[in-house]
C-alpha cells in the first residue's frame, strides 16, 4: 500500500500570508526542485527573487510564479563570487525590499569515479555547492546583524553528507560541508535571531535534471517507486511545504537541524545486502586505464 498521496497542489498547512510582505531569495530557483520550493512561498505571500546565472532560468522561474500572481524578479549571480553575489543581494534589497528567508538551493553535479574526477570537475562542483552556500550565507548573514533583525536560511542538502556517496565523491564531500555548516552557524547565529536549517530532498523526479543525472544507467527505469519504503517518490509540493515550514514562524525554535523528506529511502537496509557492484560498472565504464 505504501504511504498515501498529499494533499492536491495549491494546498498547505500554513496560513495563507504566512509570509506577506516578506522577500525570499533563492538560488538555483528557476527550474527542478528551487522553482517548486519557490511556488509555495509565491502562494504564501512572499515576494521571490530568483538567483541564477542563466537568464533562461531566471526568466523560467519568473512567469511561473508571476503565473501564480506572485511578485518575482530573477537577478543574475554567479554565487561562486562574493563580490558578485553582494551585488545580488543589494539589487533584491532594490527590487523587492531586504530579504527575509534566503534558501541555498543551487548546485552542480555529476556522476563520475573519483579516479576519473578531474581537479577542475572537483573544484567547480564544490566551489558551487559548498563555497557558494556560504558566500550567500555570509551575504545575509551579515546584513541581517548589521541590521539588527532576524532571518531564516534554509540549506537544500543530500542524504550522502552521512553515508558518502559512491560516483559522486564531489557532491558528497562538499553537501556534508554545508550539513556541518547549518549546524555551526545556528549556534552562532543563534542570538542575532537567526536560524539555520537543512532540507534534504529524497526521490522527486522533475523535468529539468541534467542530462548527466538522466544519463545514469537504469534511472528512470519505472523502478523508483519500488525501491523506497514509502511505495512512491516525492511530489514536488511537499519538498515546497517543508521548506516554508522551516523558515515559517512556526519553526521558530528549529535550528541547526537537517530534515531528510525522502519516504524514509536513505535509511533502508536489507538483512541480506544485495552482490556488490563497483561504481564503474553501475556508470558503463569502460576498465580504468590511467
Amino acid at each position: 500500500m505504501g504511504l498515501p498521496e498529499p494533499p492536491p497542489l495549491g494546498a498547505s498547512a500554513l496560513p495563507p500570508e504566512t509570509y506577506r510582505e516578506q522577500t525570499v531569495v533563492v538560488t538555483g530557483g528557476g527550474t527542478g526542485l528551487g522553482r517548486a520550493i519557490a511556488l509555495e512561498f509565491g502562494r504564501l505571500g512572499a515576494r521571490l527573487a530568483i538567483l541564477s546565472r542563466s537568464e533562461e532560468h531566471r526568466n523560467a522561474g519568473v512567469a511561473a510564479l508571476e503565473e501564480i500572481g506572485a511578485r518575482a524578479i530573477g537577478v543574475a549571480c554567479d554565487i561562486r563570487d562574493p563580490e558578485a553575489v553582494a551585488g545580488a543581494f543589494a539589487e533584491v534589497e532594490s527590487g523587492l525590499g531586504a530579504p527575509d528567508v534566503l534558501i541555498n538551493n543551487a548546485a552542480g553535479n555529476f556522476p563520475v569515479p573519483a579516479e576519473d574526477l578531474s581537479p577542475n570537475g572537483w573544484r567547480a562542483v564544490v566551489d558551487i555547492v559548498l563555497n557558494g552556500t556560504f558566500h550567500c550565507s555570509r551575504e545575509a548573514g551579515r546584513r541581517w546583524i548589521g541590521a539588527g533583525r532576524g532571518g531564516a536560511i534554509l540549506n537544500i542538502g543530500a542524504s550522502y553528507a552521512w553515508t558518502g556517496g559512491p560516483g559522486f565523491a564531489h557532491s558528497a564531500a562538499a553537501k556534508a560541508g554545508v550539513k556541518n555548516l547549518t549546524e555551526t552557524l545556528a549556534v552562532e547565529w543563534g542570538p542575532y535571531g537567526i536560524r539555520v536549517n537543512g532540507l534534504v530532498p529524497g526521490l522527486f523526479p522533475h523535468a529539468d535534471e541534467t542530462e548527466d543525472i538522466k544519463g545514469v544507467p537504469g534511472r528512470g527505469a519505472g523502478d523508483e517507486e519500488q525501491s523506497c519504503p514509502a511505495g512512491r517518490t516525492g511530489r514536488t509540493r511537499e519538498l515546497g511545504w517543508a521548506a516554508t515550514f522551516l523558515c515559517s514562524p512556526y519553526a521558530g525554535y528549529v535550528t541547526g537541524h537537517t530534515l531528510v523528506v525522502d519516504g524514509a529511502n536513505w535509511q533502508r537496509r536489507a538483512m541480506r545486502m544485495p552482490a556488490f557492484v563497483p561504481i564503474r560498472e553501475q556508470l558503463g565504464k569502460d576498465p580504468f586505464e590511467g
